[in-house]
């Protein structure tokens, strides 16, 4: 590659990390924002401190984290194979624990259809990053399949252009609105109940009915 070229890649570099970056700002953090306040509330209904407890509330902290760590690169970091990488193992690793969650959850508390509507938005939101920094970086995303002609890169660095203001505004929303609420949730859980060992199980059939805390 000449000097040409190599400027070429350079500014498409730039370009796609810029993009990326916006989508991320303007489109993905508040659709996670959203679906994470109604998922809150749902819980709440249904009293989780006092039904599934701490040790379920653990888990929506977990995801909350999980699905973070995809956006935060997108928004600060190049994007190389390496953070395609952790983006991939992010949503996949979160789709693992939200299979935890609701087969811990659905014998404990009432888990209702609006509920698990909610759920597919969220489950989707970190695969939906994932693909849009592949699509955006796809020599990259090519290289970390073992295809193409550029080699994979895992420099983890941060972005070659500066993230604007907005950026920084768009997490600090995500971590008020989409990681303090889960929070919240966790700390309500333990002054009921202080304790990360799992409720014991009961009937749900009841919609009304609320079980005591052991």
């Amino acid at each position: 590659m000449d000097g040409t070229e190599e400027a070429s890649a350079q500014r498409r570099g730039r370009d796609a990390d810029a993009l990326t970056r916006d989508l991320l700002t303007y489109v993905l953090i508040p659709a996670w924002i959203v679906p994470g306040l109604l998922d809150w509330l749902w819980h709440r209904q249904t009293k989780i401190e006092r039904t599934a407890g701490a040790h379920e509330s653990l888990t929506h902290v977990l995801m909350a984290a999980e699905a973070g760590a995809g956006i935060t690169l997108g928004l600060f970091c190049e994007i190389d194979a390496g953070v395609l990488a952790v983006m991939w193992a992010m949503a996949v690793l979160h789709e693992a624990t939200v299979v935890w969650d609701v087969a811990y959850a659905a014998p404990r508390r009432k888990v209702a259809q609006h509920e698990h509507h909610t759920h597919s938005f969220l489950e989707a939101l970190p695969f939906v990053t994932a693909a849009l920094a592949s699509f955006m970086s796809p020599a990259q995303a090519r290289a970390l399949a073992g295809m193409g002609p550029e080699r994979p890169r895992f420099a983890l660095r941060l972005s070659r252009t500066p993230p604007k203001r907005a950026a920084f505004a768009a997490l600090a929303a995500g971590i008020l609105l989409g990681v303090g609420p889960y929070a919240e949730e966790l700390v309500r859980c333990l002054r009921v109940k202080p304790t990360l060992a799992p409720h014991p199980a009961h009937d749900v059939r009841d919609r009304d009915g609320e079980p005591p805390v052991p």
